[in-house]
């Protein structure tokens, strides 16, 4: 999966968060904040390689083929978390209270779909 795409799915159980809490607070914790657990788990089995481990491995050929080969797939997903709060702390560490959380995560989205396209856009890449 490729690196905006990762951000994007991100973006998504962000926003998503975000909105079961603002519900749950609505309702007086009526809202199940477990259900973003789902878009989680989707996550990571789409970006989790599936790894062949030869019977004859050792232990220590395992760990290093399971570090080489599911490495990647945690720097991606690291690298885009890591963005989206970035980008969030930005903003409330600069005290703009007309911007909300869900403006910079849309805006951020918006970014990472000019990368994905290919147009890296006015500010450069993410």
């Amino acid at each position: 999966m490729e690196q905006s795409e990762v951000l994007k799915r991100v973006i998504g159980i962000l926003t998503e968060a975000g909105e079961m809490q603002r519900h749950a607070e609505e309702e007086d914790g009526g809202s199940d904040l477990d259900a973003g657990g789902n878009m989680v788990t989707t996550l990571l089995n789409e970006t989790m390689p599936h790894i062949a481990i030869p019977s004859d491995a050792t232990v220590e050929e395992m760990a290093a083929l399971v570090g080489r080969e599911v490495g990647g797939a945690v720097e991606q997903l690291v690298g885009a978390f890591t963005l989206a709060f970035i980008a969030l702390a930005q903003i409330h560490d600069s005290g703009q209270g007309d911007v909300t959380s869900a403006d910079v995560l849309q805006d951020l989205a918006l970014r990472a779909e000019e990368l994905s396209s290919g147009d890296e856009g006015p500010e450069g890449p993410l």
